[in-house]
Protein backbone atom coordinates (compact mmCIF):
# COMPACT_ATOMS: atom_id res chain seq x y z
CA UNK A 1 0.00 0.00 0.00
CA UNK A 2 1.08 3.51 -0.89
CA UNK A 3 1.46 6.20 1.36
CA UNK A 4 -1.18 9.03 0.82
CA UNK A 5 1.58 11.82 0.27
CA UNK A 6 2.84 9.72 -2.17
CA UNK A 7 -0.53 9.44 -4.12
CA UNK A 8 -0.78 12.83 -3.67
CA UNK A 9 2.73 13.60 -5.30
CA UNK A 10 2.14 11.19 -8.06
CA UNK A 11 -1.53 13.15 -8.78
CA UNK A 12 0.30 16.73 -8.96
CA UNK A 13 2.89 15.36 -11.39
CA UNK A 14 0.51 13.49 -13.58
CA UNK A 15 -1.85 16.52 -14.08
CA UNK A 16 1.39 18.65 -14.68
CA UNK A 17 2.28 16.28 -17.44
CA UNK A 18 -1.25 16.41 -18.48
CA UNK A 19 -1.39 19.72 -19.01
CA UNK A 20 2.06 20.56 -20.25
CA UNK A 21 1.28 18.21 -22.96
CA UNK A 22 -2.25 20.21 -23.59
CA UNK A 23 -0.68 23.70 -23.82
CA UNK A 24 2.51 22.97 -24.68
CA UNK A 25 3.20 19.81 -27.11
CA UNK A 26 -0.08 19.26 -28.50
CA UNK A 27 0.13 22.88 -30.38
CA UNK A 28 3.51 22.47 -32.03
CA UNK A 29 2.33 18.59 -32.96
CA UNK A 30 -1.12 19.15 -33.74
CA UNK A 31 -1.33 15.33 -33.25
CA UNK A 32 -5.08 14.37 -32.07
CA UNK A 33 -3.69 11.04 -31.08
CA UNK A 34 -1.52 13.21 -28.53
CA UNK A 35 -5.27 13.73 -26.42
CA UNK A 36 -5.46 10.20 -25.60
CA UNK A 37 -1.69 10.49 -23.51
CA UNK A 38 -3.88 13.69 -21.92
CA UNK A 39 -6.38 11.70 -21.34
CA UNK A 40 -4.50 8.84 -19.52
CA UNK A 41 -2.66 11.05 -17.63
CA UNK A 42 -5.72 12.88 -15.97
CA UNK A 43 -6.74 9.41 -15.18
CA UNK A 44 -3.85 8.62 -13.21
CA UNK A 45 -4.13 12.20 -11.50
CA UNK A 46 -7.67 11.19 -10.85
CA UNK A 47 -6.72 8.07 -9.69
CA UNK A 48 -4.18 9.01 -7.73
CA UNK A 49 -6.72 11.86 -5.63
CA UNK A 50 -9.03 9.09 -4.70
CA UNK A 51 -6.28 6.84 -3.30
CA UNK A 52 -4.54 9.77 -1.51
CA UNK A 53 -8.08 10.48 0.60
CA UNK A 54 -9.02 6.53 0.84
CA UNK A 55 -5.67 5.55 2.34
CA UNK A 56 -5.28 8.69 4.48
CA UNK A 57 -9.41 7.85 5.88
CA UNK A 58 -7.64 4.16 6.22
CA UNK A 59 -5.10 5.28 8.04
CA UNK A 60 -6.55 7.38 10.72
CA UNK A 61 -9.41 4.65 10.98
CA UNK A 62 -12.03 6.69 9.40
CA UNK A 63 -13.45 4.49 7.22
CA UNK A 64 -13.97 0.46 6.94
CA UNK A 65 -11.21 -1.31 5.60
CA UNK A 66 -11.71 -1.77 1.51
CA UNK A 67 -9.73 -3.88 -1.00
CA UNK A 68 -7.27 -2.76 -3.18
CA UNK A 69 -9.00 -2.63 -6.68
CA UNK A 70 -10.26 0.62 -8.23
CA UNK A 71 -13.86 -0.55 -8.06
CA UNK A 72 -13.86 -0.85 -4.27
CA UNK A 73 -12.16 2.57 -3.54
CA UNK A 74 -14.39 3.92 -6.07
CA UNK A 75 -17.64 2.68 -4.20
CA UNK A 76 -16.51 3.22 -1.08
CA UNK A 77 -15.76 6.85 -1.73
CA UNK A 78 -18.83 7.41 -3.02
CA UNK A 79 -20.84 5.77 -0.39
CA UNK A 80 -18.84 6.99 2.45
CA UNK A 81 -17.08 10.03 1.94
CA UNK A 82 -18.73 11.80 -1.37
CA UNK A 83 -21.58 12.87 1.21
CA UNK A 84 -19.69 13.61 4.31
CA UNK A 85 -17.22 16.34 2.65
CA UNK A 86 -19.63 17.22 0.21
CA UNK A 87 -18.78 15.86 -3.34
CA UNK A 88 -20.67 17.15 -5.82
CA UNK A 89 -22.10 13.97 -8.11
CA UNK A 90 -20.63 15.96 -11.29
CA UNK A 91 -16.72 15.24 -9.17
CA UNK A 92 -17.77 12.00 -8.40
CA UNK A 93 -19.05 11.25 -11.72
CA UNK A 94 -16.10 12.81 -13.66
CA UNK A 95 -13.90 10.07 -12.35
CA UNK A 96 -15.82 7.57 -13.40
CA UNK A 97 -16.37 9.00 -17.12
CA UNK A 98 -12.49 9.53 -17.81
CA UNK A 99 -12.26 5.94 -16.42
CA UNK A 100 -14.84 4.41 -18.92
CA UNK A 101 -13.55 6.53 -22.03
CA UNK A 102 -10.28 4.92 -21.61
CA UNK A 103 -11.77 1.76 -21.59
CA UNK A 104 -13.57 2.38 -24.59
CA UNK A 105 -10.40 3.16 -26.11
CA UNK A 106 -8.54 0.23 -25.31
CA UNK A 107 -11.56 -2.01 -26.04
CA UNK A 108 -11.96 0.01 -29.51
CA UNK A 109 -11.45 -1.65 -32.81
CA UNK A 110 -10.89 1.51 -34.67
CA UNK A 111 -9.55 4.72 -34.11
CA UNK A 112 -9.07 8.00 -36.28
CA UNK A 113 -8.57 11.83 -36.21
CA UNK A 114 -11.25 14.36 -37.93
CA UNK A 115 -11.24 18.17 -37.59
CA UNK A 116 -8.67 18.19 -34.70
CA UNK A 117 -10.87 15.44 -32.68
CA UNK A 118 -9.99 11.92 -32.18
CA UNK A 119 -12.14 9.67 -32.68
CA UNK A 120 -13.06 6.03 -30.99
CA UNK A 121 -15.27 3.50 -32.55
CA UNK A 122 -16.69 0.57 -31.27
CA UNK A 123 -17.49 -2.72 -32.78
CA UNK A 124 -21.29 -1.51 -33.32
CA UNK A 125 -20.25 1.95 -34.78
CA UNK A 126 -20.76 3.76 -31.11
CA UNK A 127 -18.44 6.72 -31.61
CA UNK A 128 -16.73 8.54 -29.11
CA UNK A 129 -14.63 11.85 -29.46
CA UNK A 130 -12.08 13.47 -28.02
CA UNK A 131 -11.06 17.04 -28.28
CA UNK A 132 -8.90 19.84 -26.68
CA UNK A 133 -12.14 21.38 -25.11
CA UNK A 134 -12.67 18.43 -23.22
CA UNK A 135 -9.45 17.72 -21.87
CA UNK A 136 -8.92 21.01 -21.02
CA UNK A 137 -12.15 20.66 -19.29
CA UNK A 138 -11.38 17.49 -17.23
CA UNK A 139 -7.44 19.32 -16.68
CA UNK A 140 -9.31 21.55 -14.86
CA UNK A 141 -11.95 19.43 -12.96
CA UNK A 142 -9.25 16.63 -12.00
CA UNK A 143 -7.42 19.72 -10.50
CA UNK A 144 -10.00 20.94 -8.65
CA UNK A 145 -10.74 17.39 -7.25
CA UNK A 146 -7.09 17.32 -6.27
CA UNK A 147 -7.05 20.73 -4.72
CA UNK A 148 -10.50 19.70 -2.79
CA UNK A 149 -8.73 16.15 -1.57
CA UNK A 150 -5.64 18.19 -0.05
CA UNK A 151 -7.98 20.35 1.67
CA UNK A 152 -9.49 17.71 2.95
CA UNK A 153 -6.48 16.02 4.41
CA UNK A 154 -4.71 19.23 5.95
CA UNK A 155 -7.88 19.73 7.75
CA UNK A 156 -8.35 16.34 9.14
CA UNK A 157 -4.54 16.38 10.25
Amino acid sequence: MKSYSTCLKDSHKNIKIADHMLTQTYPLIKDPKLLLAVMENVRLSLSNSLDALMYFMRERKLIVPFHESFESKYNTFKLHLAKKFDFSTDEINLIMDVKKLVEFHKKSPMEFSRDGKFVICSEDYKMEAISVEQMKKYIKNANLFLKKIEYIIVKQE
